[in-house]
């Protein structure tokens, strides 16, 4: 095996991780509290841009950023679940569908006003957990990832074809599958062009599931 490739595995491992931090919060949230979040990748896209702001502002990297992306993202997630989740919780999956998704345009268009175009016991606790990973997450992913306010929408599939192929409720299924994905990309970016690499991953998603649809560690 040559050295490039030792390195291109270890690179994706390390992003794999990234997707395993930021996945895990939201089939935490799913296996706690029975809600789907749609709008968990545009948490993490608020993380970027936390530690993007810190480090314009200060100059620090991530040792830095991911800790402030951390508290400010865990605040949020705390605030979200008072004002919004705690009342569609009550409701159809249809409302929080709606609801999560209406809450991923606020924060989206929210970051376009501000930046510009161009530029676990409690659940309130639980979901300003799983808030605070994304946070760490976007800090960390900020660093190698482009920083756009519509980042949300490809993180959050990364992170919702995490959790399906871990297996729905899982956090190590997540933990596993997003070190998976990592890889997956990242070999397959060497080996075929960076342009197919998610052709790939969601080809092999979805014969993986065709076997077994509960997924890595998921409940039959």
């Amino acid at each position: 095996m040559s050295s490039i490739l030792i390195q291109v595995i270890v690179g994706g491992l390390l992003l794999g991780a990234v997707y395993a931090l930021f996945s895990s919060g939201l089939t935490l949230i799913w296996g706690m509290m029975n809600i789907v979040n749609f709008a968990h990748g545009d948490f993490v896209m608020l993380g970027m841009y936390v530690a993007f702001v810190v480090w314009t502002l200060f100059g620090v990297g991530p040792l830095v950023g991911a800790p402030v992306a951390a508290l400010v993202l865990a605040t949020l997630g705390i605030i979200v679940y008072f004002g919004l989740i705690r009342s569609v919780m009550k409701g159809p999956m249809l409302a929080q569908i709606l609801g999560t998704f209406g809450l991923a345009l606020l924060l989206r268009y929210s970051v376009f006003w501000g930046f510009g175009a161009n530029f676990m016991t409690l659940p309130e606790n639980l979901v300003g957990g799983a808030a605070a990973a994304t946070g760490i997450a976007g800090a960390l992913i900020a660093t190698f990832f482009y920083i756009a306010p519509t980042v949300g929408e490809t993180l959050g599939i990364v992170a919702f074809v995490t959790v399906s192929l871990g297996g729905f409720g899982s956090v190590p299924g997540a933990l596993v599958a997003g070190l998976l994905i990592g890889v997956i990309e990242s070999v397959s970016a060497y080996w075929i062009g960076g342009v197919y690499k998610d052709i790939v991953v969601y080809s092999l998603f979805l014969c993986f599931l065709w076997f077994r649809p509960q997924g890595l560690m998921g409940k039959t």
